[in-house]
């Protein structure tokens, strides 16, 4: 049964100058799933907040260096105003939308590798549309498999799971409540072809239900014990809480793990070497991010990274597709 959201609220949001709109809402290395959709100057997605489910739009109506975005978000009964504000703090939260990256600018802006980027992307933020609960979901089906496998796993995980909605005359799937998977029998999940991630899916589902883990206490908290947390979860490795306390938590000097994937990407990227004959030690990539980009280092990697990736989306990068396997 598809839940229709006809009610709309619009709200303005005025972001911090520069912000590029596209390259924030839109992350080409993203593996695709059926909750969001983007086209240039608009991204759609669904959000579970405060046990609503709702349907956004985020539709760009400003400039660089005048920036506007109008949020329009669809509901099934008319929103309170306090719960609205509390959506657009979030929402503000989650894309980063007054992010301050004047001192970030200012320190690179003559780097003969990072500065061609800052310019053509100036105002480009880090986000993640999600909760903190589902990024981790996203994580567990990422692991040790193809993404077109990833792809699978997530799609069957909504169809069974999700709630499918339509607003905008589109349909998506949203995301559901953490009981929901720590409820259901791990035969249940893996009859989904999910395999070992069956047990890790229910028991980070039961860490959020039986209150182990707030993300808005967490939020809060400082990065060690942040770390800590993540860590303390099942089946949740380093290298998701790397992208995490990036991504989720916004510390952009958080670099402590590199997998053997982005070894060989980084080889490429940032060394001009070819990974097939020889890969750079992460130890000697540690340090060249160090002593290179400072407490800005994931930050930075996130510019070049994302620029690579938009490159592979107007252009086939031969290198690169042989690592992807999609």
């Amino acid at each position: 049964m598809i839940k229709k959201l006809s009610y709309i609220t619009k709200v303005e949001i005025i972001s911090t100058s520069p912000f590029h709109f596209d390259s924030t809402a839109y992350k080409p290395g993203h593996f695709p799933s059926s909750d969001t959709k983007w086209k240039p100057g608009k991204r759609w997605q669904t959000m579970l907040w405060r046990e609503k489910t709702l349907g956004l739009i985020l539709e760009n109506v400003g400039y660089v260096d005048s920036p506007k975005i109008l949020l329009h978000i669809y509901s099934n009964k008319p929103l309170l105003q306090n719960f609205v504000d509390s959506l657009v703090r979030e929402v503000n939260y989650r894309y980063n939308l007054q992010l301050d990256l004047e001192s970030f600018y200012n320190c690179f802006q003559n780097d003969a590798q990072l500065a061609p980027v800052l310019q053509k992307f100036r105002g480009l933020r880090p986000m993640h549309p999600g909760s903190l609960y589902e990024y981790l979901i996203i994580a567990i089906v990422l692991q040790n498999t193809t993404i077109r496998r990833s792809v699978n796993m997530m799609q069957a995980l909504f169809e069974k799971y999700g709630t499918l909605v339509r607003f905008n005359n589109k349909n998506f799937f949203c995301f559901w409540e953490p009981q929901v998977l720590a409820q259901r029998p791990e035969q249940e999940l893996r009859e989904l072809k999910v395999g070992y991630r069956a047990k890790s899916l229910i028991r980070v589902s039961e860490s959020f239900t039986d209150g182990q883990i707030d993300e808005l206490v967490l939020r809060g908290r400082g990065q060690q014990k942040q770390e800590d947390a993540l860590l303390s979860l099942y089946g949740v490795g380093s290298a998701s809480v790397g992208y995490i306390m990036f991504d989720v938590f916004h510390h952009w000097d958080y670099l402590r793990h590199i997998s053997p994937w982005e070894q060989k990407i980084y080889t490429k990227l940032f060394f001009n070497r070819d990974y097939h004959k020889e890969v750079v030690p992460v130890s000697e990539m540690f340090s060249y991010f160090e002593t290179k980009y400072g407490n800005y280092k994931a930050l930075a990697i996130h510019y070049v990274w994302e620029d690579l990736w938009w490159k592979r989306r107007n252009k086939r990068i031969p290198w690169l597709e042989e690592l992807i396997r999609l």
